[in-house]
């Protein structure tokens, strides 16, 4: 295990990251961003001032502290290519290397591009497609195959240096679609999927969600429509720069995000003929990051689920947790029942994420942990998994026991879930907590379950390599629930 920090210096803000990394897996331990403006510096004097390299200086001195706290082993620092239109800018990165003993490298289209597409493939089940990464100054159109980069292109526009108000919002979209014509990758635009990354397409994504009252607050893997990017453009149209900052929710980058970044996006969904883009939230730091990770979680994934199931408890876990075994009990319990539960196998996704996580709401506390698990669920970052998936496995982790179910907490997603995702989670929860009970003692008692169905009962055989009685008064506990769910007696012996 060790602790490394990441260092990001752009023309608007500084940025510490500390990670704390295991087995290639990472979690955050602190983050502390310092925001200024060396717009006047860099894009016209084109100089670091005194005032602004002292001011620079004294933050990453205080970076410094922070990181000898955290006993941190590596330091990793990127800086923006922006920087680079300031004459005396290796002047000042030597200096702050003889200050500060951090050794900043230029942040150039090949790495932003490489970086940026490997936080993507870890966060989204896509072989094949289009990323655009919108930045501050440019904007990366990245074609993938095979989860391989293949060619990428850059138009020299982004959010910050399009967020002009003597500007007009039509000639903005002109200025980047005449850009993006001269790109090869888009005239050679295909129908493949296309991801959407960096702080406009978040940030525009979730004024798209409060106007068409979409319930999930997940920001990875939503599906961004023409129409709610329209419903967007008419809506911050109406309103003053002033207002645009108020709007709650928004990032770092704030108006420049929206304003900027509502012409480029609008531009490329004239250009690609895009039905949907799919927003990701991943960044050219998160990519920084697993670039300087060591272990087996470093290499290319064929289950990103499980990745990112893992990756969860990789901090959490202990000696005796048993969620792998919970969750091939919940499978095994998935198959034995088909002819009961009749749950096509669109449920599997969402089966795997409350019985891997079955316990992650004790993590808050044990008391009412199956509440607990909910909103631990839908706010764990959960990747490989439709934004759908992630909402029922919580739901349905959170109502292992019938009297958990809450319907209505359940119609809070109405628009979303049909009444068999409603019957679906009483099932999936049912199945969750009847493999928790048959792995009671966490010893992995039994190996396997045969299943009898007669009529209105099922008797459920257990193989075992133990004696299995704590198993089977635990699951014996839940037998009035399971008649009501699934309509016939439980007999376990």
């Amino acid at each position: 295990m060790e602790n490394i920090a990441f260092i990001t210096l752009d023309d608007k803000k500084l940025r510490l990251l500390i990670i704390q990394s295991r087995n290639g897996r990472y979690r955050i331990l602190e983050q502390i961003e310092n925001s200024y403006d060396l717009t006047n510096d860099i894009l016209k004097e084109c100089l670091f001032s005194p005032k602004s390299k002292s001011d620079i200086l004294k933050i990453l001195n205080i970076y410094r502290y922070t990181i000898e706290t955290f006993k941190v082993s590596k330091m990793v620092a990127y800086a923006a290519k922006i920087v680079v239109k300031a004459r005396n800018y290796r002047g000042f990165l030597d200096e702050i290397y003889t200050n500060t003993g951090m050794n900043f490298l230029i942040a150039n289209d090949d790495e932003v591009v490489k970086n940026v597409y490997s936080a993507c493939m870890v966060r989204m089940d896509t072989s094949k497609g289009y990323i655009i990464n919108v930045g501050a100054y440019d904007t990366h159109i990245i074609k993938f195959n095979r989860r391989n980069v293949v060619d990428f292109d850059t138009i020299p526009y982004g959010h910050s240096n399009l967020s002009s108000e003597d500007v007009p919002f039509a000639e903005k979209v002109a200025m980047v679609k005449k850009e993006l014509k001269k790109c090869p990758l888009v005239k050679a635009f295909d129908d493949d999927a296309v991801l959407g990354c960096g702080s406009a397409f978040i940030d525009i994504a979730r004024i798209a969600k409060k106007l068409t009252r979409y319930p999930i607050d997940i920001d990875n893997n939503f599906d961004l429509s023409k129409e709610a990017l329209d419903k967007v453009a008419d809506f911050v149209g109406s309103l003053d720069a002033q207002k645009i900052k108020k709007i709650k929710g928004m990032g770092a980058d704030g108006r420049e995000s929206i304003d900027g970044g509502l012409a480029i996006l609008t531009a490329i969904y004239d250009l690609f003929k895009s039905k949907d883009i799919t927003i990701c939230s991943a960044s050219m730091l998160e990519g920084v990051v697993l670039a300087n990770l060591v272990g087996v979680a470093n290499e290319k994934y064929s289950d990103l689920l499980q990745n990112s199931l893992d990756a969860y408890y990789e901090f959490k876990k202990e000696g005796m947790a048993i969620n792998t075994q919970v969750y091939e009990m919940a499978i095994l319990l998935f198959k034995q029942l088909k002819v009961v539960h009749k749950l096509p196998r669109a449920y599997v996704k969402p089966l795997k994420i409350a019985s891997y996580m079955y316990d992650c709401g004790k993590f808050i506390s044990f008391n009412d942990n199956h509440k607990h698990a909910y909103y631990a669920i839908l706010n764990s970052n959960i990747a490989g998994a439709s934004q759908k998936d992630i909402l029922l496995g919580a739901l349905a982790c959170s109502c292992q026991t019938l009297d958990n179910f809450n319907l209505a907490e359940v119609m809070k997603y109405k628009d979303i879930l049909s009444e068999e995702d409603v019957d679906a989670i009483r099932k999936i929860g049912m199945l969750v907590n009847l493999a928790v009970s048959l792995n009671a003692s966490r010893k992995n008692v039994i190996n396997d379950i045969v299943c009898d169905i007669l009529g209105d009962s099922i008797i459920m055989k257990t193989v075992v390599n133990a004696d299995p009685s704590f198993e089977i008064i635990e699951s014996m506990k839940m037998a009035d629930d399971f008649r009501r769910t699934f309509k016939k007696s439980l007999q376990v012996i």
